[in-house]
């Protein structure tokens, strides 16, 4: 790598992790709103919710470096020209094969990023974040110790504490369990506390009331006790985390278990996921082969590059549309996924075909705005009333 190489290759690189940073940080700031409910409802610190929270962020990256990718190719080649460093360039006798170098190095990088992230390290975190977010959500201790706060542990089910006594003993406890849609209970307890046996865990309530009402019934029954148990153990830590597809690593999808549910109920979803992370990898070198080949030309500041830039845009806009629509056409026809190979290779071959051999580089479009005026007027006028 020479001088030049270096040059354009830390430009384009540079642009391209100011670019992938501004926007993964954008969209990992939507993201993380979903997860609130974890300070909110469930009681946790600041520190652990973005310990969570930041393990989407190789994800959010997986999407997003095709398209910093691109913008940071068309930024370095909009600011060579802009610099008249294209022309220069060009004058030196250096081909357009030979400045595509470091733009297909910097392809290349994001390629086996992509690669990496599609194929180990973004399941491997999501598998993370699942574990951690099921272990949160099913700790019922850490969700009701937190005094005058009404907790729904799952839909239909709600805690509420007076006061926290020791680890495992509360003082003033209600509990109010519709989940039953049949028959409501409210149950009403001086004090109770955390009891592990080797059947589950329970919390033993002393001197209170449970009052239930059957939807049948006009008026509740409400009965006194001294001793009450409510059984946590379906709530508790502990339980087999299921992992979806998206936590599946690349040869779990190639190789998958033939006794997966998964994999029985929705066979056609297993294979939409393993082509979109083969294909993935390809999206950045059929980008830089698009923006590549219409904007290497040096151009004066009259032609300018805002039409170049456009086309860059619809092609690109175009080829990601298509994979989203194989993708989600293949659920249904699976042949559907395989013609997106020819196209995405095609492009990768036509690009190269054209910078090694300099067709179709002069490309320039044009859109002349005065013809363009004068036809609309001329379509729309109408004529002078007589």
């Amino acid at each position: 790598m020479d001088s030049l190489d270096r040059y354009v290759f830390k430009t384009g690189f540079s642009a391209f992790l100011m670019v992938l940073f501004g926007l993964t940080g954008v969209i990992w700031v939507t993201q993380i709103l979903r997860q609130i409910d974890l300070i909110t409802g469930q009681g946790q610190t600041v520190l652990m919710f973005l310990s969570i929270t930041v393990l989407i962020i190789p994800t959010l990256m997986l999407i997003l470096a095709p398209i910093a990718m691109l913008i940071a190719v068309v930024y370095t080649l909009t600011k060579l020209n802009n610099d008249s460093e294209l022309v220069v360039i060009s004058a030196a006798g250096v081909s357009p094969w030979r400045l595509f170098r470091p733009f297909i190095l910097l392809a290349l990088v994001v390629s086996l990023a992509v690669a990496f992230i599609g194929t180990w390290l973004s399941p491997r975190l999501q598998r993370e974040m699942n574990e951690r977010l099921s272990k949160i959500r099913a700790d019922v201790v850490a969700n009701i110790v937190r005094p005058g706060t009404f907790t729904s542990i799952e839909r239909g089910l709600t805690f509420h504490i007076r006061e926290k006594r020791s680890d495992s003993q509360f003082g003033g406890i209600l509990i109010d369990d519709f989940r039953n849609p049949a028959e409501r209970a409210t149950i009403l307890a001086e004090q109770g506390n955390i009891l592990q046996t080797g059947r589950g865990t329970y919390l033993v309530m002393t001197d209170g009331w449970v009052q239930r009402r059957r939807a049948a019934d006009r008026d509740p029954t409400m009965v006194k006790f001294e001793r009450y148990a409510f059984d946590l153990s379906p709530f508790t830590s502990g339980g087999r985390v299921t992992f979806g597809l998206r936590e599946r690593y690349l040869w779990e999808l190639l190789f998958p278990d033939p006794d997966d549910k998964l994999l029985k109920t929705a066979p056609n979803q297993f294979r939409v996921e393993l082509h979109d992370r083969l294909v993935a990898p390809l999206y950045p070198l059929a980008f830089v082969m698009i923006a590549y080949v219409l904007m290497c030309t040096p151009r004066s500041t009259r032609q300018g590059r805002v039409m170049s830039t456009a086309v860059v845009i619809l092609g690109v806009f175009g080829l990601r549309i298509l994979g989203f629509a194989a993708m989600a056409a293949g659920q249904g026809t699976p042949i559907v996924l395989y013609l997106l190979y020819p196209v995405l290779f095609g492009a990768i071959g036509l690009g190269l075909f054209a910078i090694y051999t300099g067709r179709g580089l002069d490309f320039e479009p044009r859109l002349d705005l005065g013809a363009l005026r004068d036809r609309l007027l001329a379509r729309f006028s109408r004529p002078a009333m007589r």
